[in-house]
């Protein structure tokens, strides 16, 4: 690549991950995403926009046996996500693919227990940045149903598809899924304060009418990791 990586840790240290050093960069999300997929051992799970593998990872670290399919389209980060599966012992049942999350090749053109994704977090709004490929990552250019329908399309009956999102974008998010089976987990930044992230979970053909958790807060008010968010950020589930 290009640019210059670093190695990140995630989970305890349990997941080391190289990422651009520049660009859109994993972290606290991808790990709150990872935690909120109910994957099981010998499961078969597919992440939608991989990037460096981060998510991927860190779901098929929680949940030893589960197989993880990747998709990213830049060529050089599919490639930096199977180095990292390699790194991390994951290789035999993490691989990630370079394609287009959503133009899926046809052999990915199949239902899998569980499919998640953290799509790019901006719409077509503002200005984008002059690099291509972080434009790419964080600037969906008016496609976040597309990402959604992608990702409901390749979910089993019965599976789960989840996503987190900005707070601000529930209502266009809404207007794609089902008005049934859904869960909502918002993220406080403080208490104080109105969330600016939000988890979304469908379960595939599910019937029960949409539930709001609680979610919990991630700072107490001097700035440090809640005792919840902190378990999560060393490897806890989120219960949805």
């Amino acid at each position: 690549m290009k640019d210059s990586v670093t190695a990140d840790r995630f989970l305890d240290g349990r997941v080391v991950v190289k990422q651009p050093a520049q660009g859109f960069r994993a972290g606290l999300d991808a790990v709150m995403l990872a935690a909120a997929v109910p994957a099981r051992a010998g499961g078969d799970a597919l992440e939608l926009g991989a990037g460096a593998g981060t998510v991927s990872l860190c779901v098929a670290r929680r949940v030893e046996g589960a197989r993880v399919t990747g998709i990213e389209i830049d060529v050089s980060l599919a490639l930096l996500a199977n180095t990292n599966a390699k790194a991390n012992g994951m290789a035999e049942h993490v691989t990630f693919t370079a394609a287009d999350a959503l133009a899926l090749p046809a052999h990915l053109k199949r239902p899998f227990d569980h499919v998640f994704c953290n799509p790019p977090f901006h719409g077509d709004e503002g200005e984008a940045p002059p690099d291509d490929a972080k434009a790419r990552a964080v600037q969906d250019r008016g496609k976040l149903a597309a990402w959604i329908t992608a990702g409901v399309k390749r979910t089993v009956s019965g599976g789960t598809f989840t996503m987190i999102l900005r707070a601000d974008r529930l209502a266009e998010a809404m207007a794609t899924l089902p008005d049934r089976g859904l869960t909502l987990f918002p993220l406080w930044p403080r208490a104080s304060e109105p969330a600016k992230r939000i988890i979304l979970q469908l379960r595939q053909g599910a019937k029960n009418p949409l539930r709001m958790l609680p979610g919990f807060v991630l700072h107490d008010a001097d700035g440090k990791y809640t005792p919840e968010a902190d378990a999560v950020l060393r490897g806890a589930a989120l219960a949805l």
